[in-house]
């Protein structure tokens, strides 16, 4: 439920490293996060080119329930966003570390993904 691969911050985003030289990474919501919201309806994203700032709120996720805010796990510039969202904001519920996605950051201190939760010490937090 939790991959290994991934890093977690406690407002229960995952960060994964596309692979790509620039040192981007990929961020989305996790299991446990996109459960309590409910079904999504509408995602509000950073645009291309935005400065975000560790912990910040930087875009919304709209639900049947509530509204959320969606955190910058790291510090740095947004280099894509997940358009598929746009259309089909329910990927983040039925699929949220693949085709949820919300979008990918050139981080500021790449090491500073280092600093995150790995996918125990998340599940701990949770009480799981």
């Amino acid at each position: 439920m939790y991959p290994d691969d991934l890093k977690y911050t406690q407002e229960h985003e995952w960060i994964r490293s596309p692979g790509e030289a620039d040192g981007s990474v990929r961020v989305g919501i996790t299991h446990y996060a996109q459960d309590q919201l409910g079904d999504i309806v509408y995602v509000s994203l950073p645009s291309v080119g935005d400065r975000v700032s560790a912990g910040a709120a930087c875009g919304e996720l709209e639900s049947t329930k509530s509204v959320s805010d969606v955190y910058a796990p790291v510090d740095g510039e947004v280099v894509a966003v997940n358009e598929a969202l746009d259309a089909t904001p329910e990927l983040v519920n039925s699929d949220p570390y693949g085709g949820g996605w919300l979008y990918e950051l050139a981080a500021t201190d790449p090491a500073s993904v280092d600093a995150l939760l790995d996918a125990a010490a998340y599940q701990a937090q949770l009480g799981e």
